[in-house]
């Protein structure tokens, strides 16, 4: 994440801040100037082109701080929502904010990235595209199961991974090294971004030459999974045991990484650790990843293990692996010209 600070008096703040906490501003988050901005009493903001900004009417709900063009609207963020638990799911209420608090995360860096974010709907805070644009059901499992997945550019989420004792739990059982919210929706969103970018037939081919043939039998590989495990010596050419499942999963899993190296190479440059930015296009991607991200990630493993805590980044980075994720990279649209 960028660093923030109050512009009324320059005390740091968090992506999350609704108010600054050394002199009382009311705060929101301005998608467009990609910002914390200061709010007034009456809830709004005014931009330097004279438009005018409310507060979303998810700040309550949700904790939401983005705001919207729409006196008493929800941001484009919210409005992404497809579906949320009903009001009188106490149990899906308090675990609702979790979730839109790392979609906010995620679509904050997908901005910063570049890659489009567009909705299936029409709202006033952007126009939508009902074919190819993106929605998320939030839902609640405590009255029935929900599977976690994507389709058509609906992501789905099990609100049940809000909860640290049951998310760990999960973790536990199927022996993974990492499991967090914001985690299960960068990997959907891995599943829409490559639906929506892997077209043509030279991004095709070389997609299915590092992942492999996208059409094989999706259900006999995740039935074969599940009851083998991963093949042998998969650390070689995977990033993880999942992704060994189908070439959607290791897509998936491979994009969700590009995201938390982005993610994290931009908040250590943002809070000097390091000098580079991942958002800055002078730096192959792939050299970022050896000359920055496995130094960094060494360290930072280092300091939780300095704490006894597990390994920031439990993960190894082969030759493979880095050839996947310098093509995940490659999608990324192509940068303004500047001036």
């Amino acid at each position: 994440m960028k660093s923030f600070t109050c512009r009324i008096c320059g005390n740091a703040l968090y992506f999350e801040n609704s108010v600054c906490v050394s002199c009382g501003t009311s705060l929101g988050y301005s998608r467009a100037e990609h910002e914390i901005v200061p709010v007034d009493d009456t809830g709004t903001y005014t931009d330097t082109s004279g438009g005018v900004w409310h507060v979303c009417a998810n700040l309550n709900l949700s904790g939401c701080t983005w705001l919207t063009p729409t006196p008493g609207g929800l941001c484009f963020s919210c409005s992404l929502t497809r579906t949320r638990p009903n009001d009188a799911d106490a149990a899906g209420i308090a675990e609702y904010p979790v979730a839109e608090r790392a979609k906010r995360q995620l679509i904050a860096e997908l901005d910063r990235l570049g890659f489009p974010v567009i909705g299936k709907v029409d709202t006033d805070a952007a126009p939508g595209d009902p074919a190819e644009g993106l929605a998320f059901d939030l839902l609640s499992s405590a009255a029935q199961p929900v599977v976690t997945g994507q389709e058509n550019g609906v992501v789905t989420i099990d609100l049940a991974e809000s909860d640290d004792a049951y998310r760990e739990q999960i973790r536990d059982k199927l022996d993974e090294p990492y499991r967090t919210m914001l985690g299960h929706f960068r990997h959907e969103v891995g599943h829409y971004y490559e639906w929506l970018l892997v077209r043509g037939d030279e991004r095709m081919a070389r997609s299915r030459e590092l992942f492999g043939d996208e059409s094989a039998d999706y259900q006999a590989a995740l039935d074969r999974h599940y009851a083998s495990g991963p093949p042998d010596g998969w650390q070689d050419s995977f990033i993880s045991a999942y992704a060994t499942m189908h070439p959607f999963e290791d897509f998936a899993e491979t994009w969700a990484h590009y995201l938390h190296i982005c993610d994290t190479v931009e908040t250590a440059a943002a809070y000097g650790l390091i000098s580079v930015d991942p958002i800055d296009w002078r730096m192959p991607f792939r050299q970022l990843v050896t000359d920055v991200w496995v130094p960094l990630s060494t360290a930072l493993n280092m300091i939780n293990r300095s704490m006894g805590k597990d390994d920031l980044y439990p993960f190894v980075i082969a030759g493979p692996v880095l050839d996947k994720l310098d093509f995940v990279a490659s999608l990324r649209p192509l940068p303004l010209p500047v001036g």
